[in-house]
Order: structure tokens, then C-alpha cells, then sequence
């Protein structure tokens, strides 16, 4: 058996019997529903966000109130607009979405994590911008519960020694 040189990667995967233009990604196909709408779920710490992205004049609705007034510090809007600045889709988007559990913190955590999702769903070529700011990535950071024989997780009670 003669050993054959492989000189690049096309070489190796044709040596494999995979042809050039199969061995490219395929491209994403966009996930719309029947009115245009793109859907995702967001997570963070324990609240969970349900967003429904369609495009628009840049409303956004947050438990049939609009963001302004469900999320009153200017932080947590600011939170939420990171998505569509980063992409430059500024009020291109009109968002109606639902949040549950945790706080408001969290709830707009989960937001900008189900926008960001959302948002690649609608138009798949931004997935490398958003991946890149890690608006896709869950943070994993919630909190430790409470032992036994502590005060709180890791505190301990008092010690005294009288």
C-alpha cells in the first residue's frame, strides 16, 4: 500500500470520500412564525423571559407595560438595549415579552439573553456579533443555598465562648 501526501484539509476530506462543498457549515435558515415574529427563552438566576421579536418601531412590552415603566432604573433599560445596539438594529424591533421568577435585576437579565437569542433566530448572520459580547452565553451564577448549622450558605453563627 503506497501512502498517499496530504498536502490540505479539502485533500484529507476528499481522501475521506466527503465532497468540498458539503464539508462548508451549513447556512441557518431564519425561525419565524406565521406573522414574521421570532421566538426565545432567556434565563438568569431564576427568572425565566419568554421574548417574541418582530420588526417594528422599537416598542418594547414587558407583562403588557412598557419597558420604561416595568423596568424603572435606567441600568436594567440600559441592559436590554445592549443587544440591538451592539447589531445596530436601534428601534428596528418591536419586543413583547413575558418574565417570571427572581428579581428585577435577573428578569432583565434574562432578557437581554432571550433579545439576543430572539434576535438570531430572526436573522441568523448576527449570531458571530452577539456571540462575541457573550449575550449568548447563560450565566450559569445563581445562589448558593442555604446549610444546616449556618446562619446563612457559608456564615457561621456567633461564637462566644461564654
Amino acid at each position: 500500500m503506497a501512502a498517499e501526501t496530504v498536502k490540505s484539509l479539502a485533500d484529507l476530506k476528499e481522501l475521506a470520500g466527503v465532497p468540498a462543498a458539503a464539508a462548508e457549515a451549513p447556512k441557518r435558515e431564519p425561525k419565524r412564525d406565521a406573522l414574521g415574529r421570532a421566538y426565545a427563552t432567556g434565563r438568569r438566576k431564576d427568572a425565566v423571559a419568554r421574548v417574541w421579536v418582530k420588526p417594528g418601531k422599537g416598542r418594547i412590552e414587558v407583562n403588557g407595560k412598557p419597558a420604561e415603566q416595568y423596568f424603572a432604573r435606567p441600568v436594567l433599560r440600559m441592559l436590554i438595549a445592549q443587544p440591538f445596539l451592539v447589531t445596530d438594529r436601534y428601534n428596528q424591533f418591536d419586543v413583547y415579552c413575558t418574565v417570571s421568577g427572581g428579581g428585577l435585576s435577573g428578569q432583565a437579565g434574562a432578557l437581554r439573553h432571550g433579545l439576543s437569542r430572539a434576535l438570531v433566530n430572526y436573522d441568523p448572520e448576527l449570531r458571530r456579533i452577539l456571540k462575541a459580547a457573550g449575550f449568548l452565553t447563560r450565566d450559569p451564577r445563581v445562589v448558593e443555598r442555604k446549610k444546616y448549622g449556618r446562619a446563612k450558605a457559608r456564615r457561621s453563627f456567633q461564637f462566644s465562648k461564654r
